[in-house]
């Protein structure tokens, strides 16, 4: 992956949880996404990836979340996005209809899991 961006993975509960810190462009989507689907595993219903620190989407970085979504969607997982109201991206987001598809939210409660209940298993991965 390009310095552009980075990634931290961290499960919570039956989620995976995936911060991305930088730019995502044509430079990094491919390799960014390849990190990101490596860190769902098939017991893991729930991918959520965190954009607060995210700098920059273009397009391709915009193509890379409607085929996760597509592709979790076909192993019957959710896709979840936190992008905060004022954030630069979410805009973009949600011009492209991407919210029409997959939840965005505001923030993350890192001590609910997906049904809102104080998740009990918290660790750290990659």
């Amino acid at each position: 992956m390009s310095e552009l961006a980075r990634i931290e993975v961290a499960s919570r509960g039956r989620q995976a949880l995936v911060r991305v810190h930088g730019e995502i462009d044509l430079s990094n989507a491919r390799d960014l996404s390849a990190a990101i689907e490596g860190a769902v595993r098939n017991d893991t219903p729930t991918l959520v990836i965190d954009l607060t620190d995210a700098t920059y989407l273009d397009s391709t970085g915009v193509q890379l979340l409607f085929i996760l979504a597509e592709r979790l969607r076909t192993r019957r997982h959710e896709l979840r996005l936190i992008v905060p109201k004022e954030a630069p991206i979410r805009a973009v987001l949600e011009l492209t209809g991407l919210a029409s598809i997959v939840s965005m939210e505001p923030s993350f409660d890192p001590g609910a899991s997906e049904d809102g209940r104080p998740d009990a298993e918290a660790g750290t991965a990659g």
